[in-house]
């Protein structure tokens, strides 16, 4: 069977096809992380290959707290894409002075809160062309 690239939602997280492939590697160790920029040291959300303040293009990865507080949300119930179940509760979660834009998993859309703890449970998505895991970072209440 071929695969059809056009059709998939989701990012290629390999190293073949992204320079941020280390993120998706580490969030499917169950650790959520980011860039800081080698030049400046600022940290970045999302992960970024250079950096914005100083033009940098050598960054580490560091690990973010698996915690954070729900900053907004919504319910969407209908229209979800191919491979998402309604309702699915999408989220900002602030993760130490990033927000992040997630899904909350596992939790009940009428009693989700602004500022409620989370914590991190990534959410194993469609394998990609090759087989390999792909991961979408995800919440669930605390």
């Amino acid at each position: 069977m071929s695969y059809f690239r056009a059709i998939d939602p989701f990012p290629l997280e390999s190293p073949d096809w992204n320079k941020l492939g280390e993120f998706y590697a580490r969030l499917g160790q169950g650790r959520l992380s980011t860039t800081r920029c080698a030049g400046c040291g600022r940290t970045a959300w999302p992960p970024r290959a250079f950096c914005p303040e100083c033009c940098s293009d050598r960054f580490d990865w560091v690990d973010l707290p698996s915690e954070g507080t729900v900053h907004a949300f919504t319910v969407q119930e209908t229209g979800l894409p191919a491979g998402f179940d309604g309702p699915r509760i999408f989220a900002i979660v602030k993760v130490h002075g990033h927000r992040v834009f997630s899904i909350i998993v596992e939790g009940d859309p009428g009693r989700i809160t602004l500022g409620q703890r989370v914590s991190l449970k990534p959410l194993r998505i469609a394998d990609d062309p090759k087989g390999n895991p792909r991961w979408l970072p995800a919440f669930t209440p605390v």
